[in-house]
This record gives C-alpha cells, structure tokens and sequence, in this order.
C-alpha cells in the first residue's frame, strides 16, 4: 500500500514539473521529431511558371505574373538586369534583325530592378497574353502593335511612372529606363485585378530527373540575324548558361549570370509587315527542339488564339514531360535559321 501510495505521489510531482515548465510530455522521442518539423517547416507554394515549390504562400501562386519587355540590343546587354530572376524569358525577332526579351515573373516583389525596359512589340502581347499576364513596356510600335494593346491590362512605363525610374549607366537615354521592382507591383496592383484565381501550370512539370532521347546537348547555337544566343550545359548544376555570340554576360548589379533549366527553340515563320521594318512573327505552332540537363529531343509546339498558352509535345502528340525550373524560350526564323547542339 505504502509503495502505491509513494508512486502516485512520483507521477503527481512529474505532472506538476511538466505543467510549470510549460511543457508536452510526450509519449516517445518520434511524437517529439515530428511535432518539431511540422511547427518549423515553411510551408511554400509551387510556381505555376516554373512548378517549384518556392513562393512564400498560396496567394502569390494565385496572383497574375507580369511580362517585361527588355532591351537586347547588342549596346544594352552589358546593362541588364533582373534575368537571373526571372520565370521564364521569351526571345524572338523585331525590326533590324535584333531581339528583344519579355521576361515573365510570378513575383516580382523580392526584386530590385529589371531592365533596361523598351516598347512592346505584336507577338509579346501575345505570348503575355498566354499567361494571363500584365504587360510592362515603355512604348509601343504604333501601327500594329498599339491596337493590339487594347486586349491586353499593361502599363506604359516611363520616369513619370511609379516604378520607373531612368538611371544613368553609360549609355544613351533610350537605354536608361529601368523598372523598380517594388514600387512597380505597388503600380500593378492599385491599377488592375491581379487575382488569377485558379492558376495553371505553364507545362506538365515531371517530379522526376528529365533525360532525353535526341542525343546530349552540353552547347546550344540558336541562329538569329544580328547576334546568336548560346547556351552552356554545367552538369554540376545542372543548369545552362546564357552566353550572346559566344560572350559570357553578368547582371550589371548583381554579377550573376543568367541560368535556366530549360531551353527550348520554337521555329516558325518570321516575314516583314507591309511597311517593310517591324517583323510578324507567327506564333500558332510548328517544329522546335527541347533542351535540360545536357539532353536534346525534337518536339511539336502550338498556340492557338492571343489568349491560348503554347502547348508542347513530342513528335507524336504526347504531351511533353519537362524539367521544373525556369525556361528560355527562343523563337527563331525557320527560313533563315539553324539551331545546333552537341
């Protein structure tokens, strides 16, 4: 009797220490481990553009992303900034046989500054349009492109603008104008409905290690008129990195490099407009070639109305498997230009 007596009084003082020092007992050391990685994990939500589980919450993967038109002109390369972050990019032909970039970013609100920022152009209303995205340009291409603008939310940005802002780097003024990352989503969001509400993913991301069938693709030459866009295959991260006719180039602020996961080469139809300078790019489908970690295969690409996203197959129809992480999606002349890879 005395002994039961005495091991009550023992568990008594034991719950008595435990309730002062404001502590769980818990049944074994497992009930403990887990308890402490559900409380401390972060809890993140997946990208749609990129189908990473990076973002902060749910509200961010449910917001619209917004597409900025960079400068590529040869001049202006050495002054960009804000690709290294982006989600996707976008490259293809305007007037003069150059490039221009739209980089797409689910969240822009971790940024500093994106640019150099330059006019809209007809295909990058709808390749924006594909994303349900809010367009950023300083301008616009005023025969074909302006009326076009009309069925897109976008904002003309220029040193009047909340989150613009001209920055002296050495250049002449046309290529100063750099995007402010968050006092431009301060401007988004006061302005338009950012809300995508049931978001879908850009393209069937796998969950497992992506390896091709068309042969390895540690280099990648991708022909357009004025300068060759080059990729660079680093099997430690497996990553490549963008190189402009063979020059490897750095974000004039930050240093880094610009790295993606993905490439892919869209060919089609590119012909001058009827005033013989601004170039229409055709976007409803064709060949192109798919590119991640070291790896090549010819593929089948569509889009069907402004609004429709681009749709990626293998060249028997199946929905194509891709890498998660960020992509840069080269469109090309199908005439004039050679992709090749080795």
């Amino acid at each position: 009797m005395f002994k039961r007596i005495l091991s009550l009084l023992f568990c008594l003082c034991l719950i008595f220490a435990a309730g002062c020092q404001n502590t769980t007992v818990y049944d074994d050391l497992s009930d403990y481990e887990s308890d402490v990685s559900i409380a401390d994990a972060p809890v993140l939500a997946v990208n749609p553009l990129t189908g990473v589980a990076d973002l902060s919450d749910a509200s961010v993967a449910n917001r619209r992303p917004v597409a900025i038109m960079v400068n590529n002109v040869g001049v202006a390369q050495k002054v960009q900034t804000g690709l290294s972050k982006a989600d996707i990019i976008y490259e293809t032909e305007v007037e003069g046989g150059i490039t221009r970039l739209m980089a797409v970013y689910q969240d822009i609100t971790g940024l500093d500054k994106i640019g150099t920022v330059r006019s809209a152009r007809y295909p990058y209303v709808d390749l924006a349009l594909g994303h349900n995205a809010i367009y950023i340009h300083c301008g616009q291409d005023p025969t074909y492109c302006a009326p076009h603008l009309k069925d897109i939310n976008h904002l003309s940005i220029d040193t009047k603008s909340k989150g613009a802002q001209r920055i002296a780097n050495g250049l002449p003024s046309e290529h100063t104008l750099y995007a402010v990352a968050g006092d431009l989503w301060e401007n988004i969001s006061a302005t338009f409905d950012v809300n995508n509400t049931n978001p879908t993913p850009w393209a069937s991301f796998s969950t497992d290690p992506v390896t091709l069938d068309g042969g390895a693709a540690t280099t990648i030459n991708v022909d357009f008129p004025q300068k060759d866009t080059n990729f660079t295959y680093d099997a430690t991260t497996g990553l490549y990195t963008r190189l402009s006719d063979g020059n490897q180039l750095t974000d004039y602020y930050t240093q880094e490099t610009t790295t993606v996961k993905n490439v892919f080469v869209l060919m089609t139809s590119i012909t001058n407009y009827p005033d013989g300078k601004h170039r229409k790019v055709e976007l409803s489908g064709g060949d192109g070639f798919y590119f991640t970690n070291g790896t090549a295969k010819a593929i089948k690409w569509s889009k069907g109305g402004a609004n429709a996203p681009i749709k990626f197959t293998d060249t028997n129809g199946a929905e194509l498997q891709i890498s998660a992480g960020n992509s840069w999606v080269c469109i090309p002349n199908s005439a004039t230009s050679n992709t090749t890879f080795q």
